[in-house]
């Protein structure tokens, strides 16, 4: 790929996350104005199905990521799991992690009013986990491009982080330290 089609790609993907952002901002925002607080279960429930949801693409994709390395480039295998590594991304984790985000700021938000110190720090470590998937999302682009340099070891270790990310969230939500 040459230079000017790699910031082509680039930007498109900036845009992409631009436009989630602002449509992540959207429905939280409508989620705040406009569902009653007697909704706030039946929320927490949407919030932990989203959770489970984008918790097991987040698992998964590394995963995928150590088997597709070891397949070469161009063979069937690897244009397989092109097509899983995608599908999952787009179809199961992206949706996850925008309903996740979008509950989520509701129930802090009519909860706590982002007011509990636990919640800063889960708030945190939440970030930390979008920023995984970030990771994740532009490996599926260099894995569709050929172009992954990271060996299956690499993928290996990832595909701890999440596992790690989610313990101190349970911890913090169940336990609430402080």
């Amino acid at each position: 790929m040459t230079a000017h089609g790699e910031r082509v790609t680039a930007g498109r993907a900036a845009a992409r996350g631009a436009l989630s952002l602002v449509l992540l901002a959207g429905i939280a925002a409508i989620l705040v104005m406009i569902v009653p607080s007697g909704l706030y279960d039946w929320i927490k429930a949407a919030h932990v199905v989203a959770i489970i949801a984008w918790m097991a693409g987040m698992l998964y994709l590394p995963r995928l990521f150590v088997y597709h390395v070891a397949s070469p480039a161009g063979s069937e295998a690897s244009e397989t799991f092109k097509i899983m590594e995608r599908r999952l991304l787009r179809a199961i984790i992206n949706p996850a992690m925008m309903a996740s985000w979008s509950f989520g700021l509701w129930l802090a938000w009519e909860g706590f009013r982002f007011s509990a110190g636990w919640l800063h720090a889960k708030l945190a470590a939440v970030v930390a986990l979008s920023a995984v998937h970030g990771y994740l999302a532009g490996a599926v682009r260099r894995f569709a491009e050929d172009s992954n340099r990271k060996s299956a070891r690499h993928w290996r270790i990832v595909n701890e982080i999440p596992t790690l990310l989610m313990i101190v969230i349970v911890v913090l939500v169940i336990v609430k330290p402080f």
